[in-house]
């Protein structure tokens, strides 16, 4: 169907956001046992990266990574929290932050892992800059993230989301790892370039008005 005029009546399915505000439809995933994968003994001399455990981030430090890595998908929500709220998160001892960092020690994506619901991990963050993608690294992190969130005693659940403003490769890289997708909902929010917390990173997704 054809949207000719936004003020005409809207056809059935059809619903008007808000000035300003943005919607993404997300697919929930989950892992109810390790995948068979994880025992296989591979060989990674070849991946030129390792995962650096972040304790105590400074939440400006911790920002400035994940707008780096999530800027071009539009992640917003860690932007708008204060350094109280964020670092209440992040230096929880029941959430795991990781950056990836290359040879060269350069960070070029993040990991982070909440186990504070009990027997779940969920894959809070996951990705890498975009210079870092297209490599086969991400199968490489998704490994780590995999062996970490198992290994964590009690945990009989792994949980992830990705939505539609995402690269498109997420979903099925995800399903692709072992996930099952179990839930899809509709986010509504506001665009967070009109909120001044991001610039222009996403021209995908254009800035109506």
């Amino acid at each position: 169907m054809a949207i000719a005029d936004v003020a005409a009546p809207l056809g059935q399915g059809f619903h008007a956001l808000a000035p300003g505000d943005l919607a993404a439809v997300v697919t929930a995933l989950e892992m109810r046992e390790p995948p068979a994968s994880l025992k296989r003994l591979v060989p990674e001399a070849d991946v030129p990266l390792q995962l650096v455990r972040w304790k105590a981030a400074e939440p400006a430090k911790y920002r400035l990574l994940y707008r780096r890595v999530g800027a071009k998908w539009l992640w917003w929500s860690r932007l708008a929290m204060d350094d109280a709220a964020l670092a209440a998160i992040i230096h929880d001892s029941d959430v795991e932050l990781y950056a990836v960092a290359d040879r060269a020690g350069v960070e070029v994506g993040m990991l982070e892992l909440d186990f504070r619901t009990g027997g779940e991990a969920e894959i809070a963050f996951f990705g890498l800059i975009p210079g870092a993608t297209g490599k086969g690294f991400g199968k490489w992190l998704m490994r780590r993230a995999l062996q970490r969130a198992w290994g964590r005693e009690g945990v009989s659940r792994v949980w992830v989301h990705t939505c539609t403003l995402d690269g498109p490769s997420a979903l099925p890289f995800y399903m692709a790892q072992g996930f099952v997708p179990y839930a899809r909902f509709v986010e509504v929010f506001p665009d967070p370039r009109g909120l001044g917390l991001l610039g222009e990173e996403a021209p995908q997704v254009p800035v109506l008005g």
